[in-house]
């Protein structure tokens, strides 16, 4: 791998207003905050806010050394001016639907794709490309994007290639079929969930490919100590059973002193596959409480509950020391 992520990364889908405004002075504190905290791997994607997300980044980055951070941006989403739904909203971000996204995975289209995030971030270049979400487009994603990513790379105008999804099969058969450097994986292998144990991340070993880890909170239902009714799990209110199971993690995790962000945390970092992990934050406060969670330290006692109450997969590694085995 060509690149060196911080242990934790900032995802900025919220920059773009995922879900609700994000004010420029929230926008600014996650940053800043992140930065400070030793944070320097952002990550973002046009579809963040159709384009929003990465004007922020950019802008709140430009005063910052460039060889001291890493960014990574997405391809295979393009932007295309849509006048006809201007006055409509993004259903997901609140921003105007002055564009809407078109899956293009053409050489072409990936390599415009490229171009136009390094307009709208201001910047020269980005460090890492992920293919966003061909989960409609496998076969054209193995033959023509990865490949056109590949030749990127290979110019010089990108450092590591990849592909994020909230799948594990296709990202398997990226590491297996083809030269890529990195995946980013949400959602499938978290302190509720680990389905990447079975594919993926056995794959990214034997092929030295590193694993991103992206939603390690399951996109809400593990991002507070206790779940909610109503938490979110992959973007929609949480299932019962699912709920059901993520409380009694928390129940243990409370029994053993840690909040369930926290375990959440230490526990994905301690499969060897996984070289960083990426928490989006909406400000300031929310960045702090990560990365104080990151810096818990957590029993070791807690793994071998969970694992005798078949809450957690025997096979998963886990932290085998009570102190963090983190910095940032």
């Amino acid at each position: 791998m060509t690149v060196n992520l911080s242990p934790l990364g900032l995802g900025t889908s919220q920059l773009g207003n995922l879900y609700r405004e994000t004010t420029d002075a929230e926008a600014s504190g996650a940053v800043d905050t992140a930065w400070d905290g030793g944070v320097r791997y952002f990550d973002t994607a046009p579809a963040y806010g159709r384009g929003l997300s990465e004007r922020r980044l950019g802008a709140l980055l430009a005063e910052r050394p460039r060889d001291e951070y890493v960014l990574s941006t997405k391809v295979g989403r393009r932007l295309v001016p849509s006048p006809e739904t201007a006055d409509e909203r993004d259903p997901m971000f609140d921003v105007p639907a002055d564009h809407r996204l078109e899956d293009d995975l053409s050489r072409d289209g990936i390599r415009r794709s490229l171009h136009e995030s390094l307009d709208r971030l201001g910047l020269d270049r980005v460090d890492v490309l992920y293919l966003h979400d061909p989960d409609d487009h496998e076969e054209q994603a193995l033959t023509t994007a990865i490949p056109a990513m590949i030749e990127l790379r290979e110019e010089g105008l990108v450092r590591a290639v990849g592909a994020g999804m909230n799948q594990t099969a296709m990202l398997t058969r990226f590491v297996e079929e083809t030269d890529i450097d990195l995946v980013l994986c949400a959602g499938r292998y978290t302190l509720l969930e680990q389905g990447a144990l079975a594919d993926l991340l056995p794959a990214a070993l034997a092929h030295d490919v590193g694993v991103v880890i992206g939603g390690v909170f399951n996109s809400g239902l593990l991002a507070r100590p206790r779940p909610p009714e109503g938490a979110l799990y992959n973007y929609s209110e949480a299932p019962a059973p699912l709920l059901e199971r993520a409380r009694k993690i928390a129940d243990a995790c409370e029994r053993h002193g840690v909040t369930l962000p926290a375990a959440a945390l230490a526990f994905v970092r301690a499969h060897p596959a996984v070289v960083s992990t990426v928490v989006g934050a909406r400000g300031a406060d929310q960045v702090s409480a990560f990365l104080e969670a990151s810096r818990t330290p957590v029993p070791v006692e807690l793994w071998a509950e969970l694992r005798e109450a078949w809450l957690l997969d025997p096979m998963a590694p886990v932290p085998h020391a009570s102190l963090p085995d983190i910095s940032i």
